[in-house]
């Protein structure tokens, strides 16, 4: 494979990417109607139609809602505005905490108190929704069964463990902050860059993770540190009222879109001056579709989901990146 997707640059092998015959809802066909090429990432969440001189996304959904998107360029102005941070990685270490909920929900579904994920199965259960990580087990571990019935079981398993937490009686290391996250949150502010957290996390699960590293880190409220918290919102269960979410996460651009032009006030105009840092695929997909520069942070699964593509840079460290960001040089530089 050596295709060419514009706005994104040279596709080969070594990517990661799949070339497709064409998109799977079946609209847009290799070769035909101006398309020269169609690729998907390596975990087949994103599919990209390339043109002569542009390129659309289609982001496919777990719950049949896909949605296609305009692919932008990405170039990184010198003077920085915003960072623009992912929670579960990136910011709190809490991803097998949150796999492992994933594995007891479907146990759960399946009465089976042995079950295991299997490794294979990791970029599926991470950095999506709640519903699409159910979505996939119920369809690969328990075909047929309900997804109301396991957002039940989910959230019974949630409730219990985060009171368990709280109490101190729960899981110990479930959220550790990442290294490094207080030196590279204070320098941020040195600089007089906005900092926004961005989450496909309800809020009854993001904030508890969000608030027990700032405590381990003596930072006080994250509310008052941050400038913006952007979340998946408040769940849809009978009796109450949920919030959009479900079905419009990461890898779908919204939140990121919403932190920086909403919350933070830096427009799509300004796109160049934000930086969005994410360990997911998921989340470089959903932050690059967003149009903004971004960063993978090594540890998650942007290797294995295929998506280096979507990535700016690669850093190994919060630190690293901090040095990127001071750097005030366009990427490649």
């Amino acid at each position: 494979m050596n295709i060419n997707i514009p706005d994104l640059g040279i596709i080969d092998d070594s990517s990661g990417f799949k070339e497709l015959s064409a998109t799977t809802d079946g609209r847009f066909v290799s070769g035909e109607g101006g398309v020269e090429a169609v690729a998907t990432t390596g975990d087949g969440k994103v599919e990209f139609v390339a043109f002569g001189n542009h390129t659309l996304a289609f982001v496919n959904s777990a719950l049949g809602y896909g949605a296609y998107y305009p692919l932008y360029p990405v170039k990184r102005d010198r003077k920085i505005k915003a960072v623009l941070m992912d929670l579960d990685g990136t910011s709190v270490k809490s991803e097998e905490f949150w796999i492992w909920i994933i594995e007891k929900t479907t146990a759960s579904m399946l009465n089976d108190a042995n079950f295991r994920l299997e490794q294979s199965d990791m970029p599926f259960v991470s950095g999506h929704s709640v519903s699409e990580h159910l979505r996939y087990c119920i369809d690969k571990y328990c075909p047929g069964a309900d997804l109301a019935r396991a957002r039940d079981f989910y959230f019974m398993h949630v409730n219990h463990e985060m009171k368990e937490i709280m109490e101190g009686r729960g899981r110990k290391n479930a959220f550790v902050p990442q290294k490094g996250i207080k030196e590279f949150l204070y320098g941020l502010k040195e600089m007089g860059i906005k900092i926004g957290l961005v989450t496909s996390g309800l809020y009854e699960k993001a904030m508890p993770e969000i608030i027990s590293a700032f405590r381990t880190l003596g930072m006080g409220e994250p509310t008052d540190f941050y400038d913006a918290i952007i979340s998946a919102g408040y769940p849809l269960r009978k009796g109450s009222v949920g919030t959009l979410g479900e079905l419009s996460p990461k890898p779908h651009p919204w939140l990121y879109a919403e932190t920086a032009a909403v919350g933070l006030g830096v427009g799509f105009a300004e796109r160049g001056s934000v930086i969005a840092i994410e360990d997911s695929g998921a989340g470089v997909c959903s932050a690059r579709i967003a149009g903004y520069t971004t960063v993978g942070l090594a540890g998650g699964n942007i290797c294995e989901s295929g998506t280096m593509p979507m990535c700016s840079r690669y850093c190994n460290t919060l630190a690293e990146i901090l040095e990127y960001i001071k750097s005030g040089g366009a990427d490649g530089e």
